[in-house]
């Protein structure tokens, strides 16, 4: 029940979007497009479970006073097996997220999971609650994303498979978008309205 507990309480209880506020930067400024929101969420699942892993290994080794240097160099070196992956298979999810795929490395989600939880608890319970809380933001940023691309530009892009091309047209919206959701100031809207049902939902449970 308690490992079950780590790899859930970052879906909903402790959300890092939307309940503990962590990564923002790239949550706005990759959520244009659900294609781009997906290869960020899959490269933060891949850095986050490793990183906890090897940190979660190396804790009692690590002095306390290089523990954030050593934790950014084990992140850094993951985050560069990520960026080497996905310029060799996915080039065109690494051009789109640009400058914010290297910059995982001082993500507030990773740092913030090594000092708070894997530098202290087993191996076990940190790769949990790497996959935990890389699903949870993964979400977070899909959900926004699907949001603002389907009613900023009228179409939701995908990955493209075969026959198919990646991008579906919303009929009516394509035409007519409702072009603020998709600018920065869309985005900040369209995350206080989140948090704050989200935050009304949490409240609601430990009422309950």
């Amino acid at each position: 029940m308690s490992h079950m507990k780590e790899l859930t309480k970052g879906l909903f209880k402790e959300n890092p979007t939307f309940i503990i506020m962590l990564g923002m930067c790239p949550t706005l400024s990759v959520s244009t497009q659900v294609s781009n929101a997906l290869g960020m969420g899959a490269a933060v699942i891949f850095v986050l479970t490793c990183s906890n892993i090897f940190i979660s290994l190396l804790r009692k080794i690590i002095p306390d006073s290089i523990r954030i240097p050593s934790y950014i160099v084990i992140i850094a070196s993951f985050v560069t097996v990520v960026e080497m992956v996905m310029h060799a298979f996915v080039p065109a999810i690494y051009e789109a997220l640009g400058v914010y795929l290297p910059l995982i490395v001082v993500n507030c989600i990773i740092l913030g999971r090594a000092e708070a939880f894997a530098g202290k608890n087993g191996v076990l319970d940190s790769a949990l609650d790497g996959i935990g809380m890389g699903i949870g933001f993964t979400m977070s940023l899909s959900f926004i994303a699907l949001i603002r691309e389907v009613l900023g530009a009228g179409k939701i892009t995908l990955f493209p498979v075969g026959s198919f091309s990646g991008t579906i047209t919303i009929p009516g919206l394509s035409e007519s978008p409702i072009r603020v959701v998709a600018l920065a100031a869309g985005a900040l809207l369209l995350m206080g309205y989140l948090k704050a049902f989200f935050q009304w939902k949490t409240s609601r449970g430990k009422k309950a």
